[in-house]
């Protein structure tokens, strides 16, 4: 054991360990952080009552309509959302229609319910189309969500 006296009167104290006893240890605490990231990269998809998920992935841009008429069920589930990661909801709602980077490494992904700026029939009015934000913060876990026809930055 070695003892190293500090000036202000206290002892730290530590015992050398050999070699192997070290790369033991290491190696173990290796093997506990590859298994905890493979349990939690792992999202599955989320489950939310009464909102039809397959349509909503094929009504890209909400081009079709699909996605408005199921805004409204949506509206009092958005709770649900926050804390989710990023992995969840493209597995759920699919890929954004578009994703914006802000400052911090906060991201929003944006799903349009009414007809966006990627369809075919989309006229510019003087209000925008109706939106469904979802704010994620550096760690890409949900912390805001917003169903709005206004943009946020």
């Amino acid at each position: 054991m070695i003892v190293v006296n500090y000036r202000y009167s206290f002892t730290f104290a530590f015992k050398y360990t050999p070699m192997k006893n070290r790369f033991f240890s290491f190696s173990l605490l290796v093997a506990l952080a590859v298994m905890l990231g493979f349990t939690t990269a792992c999202s599955s998809k989320l489950e939310m009552e009464g909102v039809d998920f397959e349509a909503w992935k094929n009504d890209r841009g909400g081009c079709k309509g699909d996605r408005l008429a199921s805004v409204e069920t949506f509206r009092p589930l958005k709770d649900e959302l926050l804390g989710k990661d990023n992995q969840a909801l493209m597995k759920t709602f699919g890929r954004p229609d578009q994703v914006e980077l802000a400052d911090r490494s906060q991201s929003f992904f944006i799903y349009f319910a009414e007809p966006g700026p990627e369809c075919n029939q989309f006229v510019k009015k003087d209000e925008e189309p109706l939106k469904i934000i979802l704010r994620l913060n550096a760690l890409n876990r949900v912390s805001e969500v917003t169903i709005t026809r206004t943009n946020p930055w």
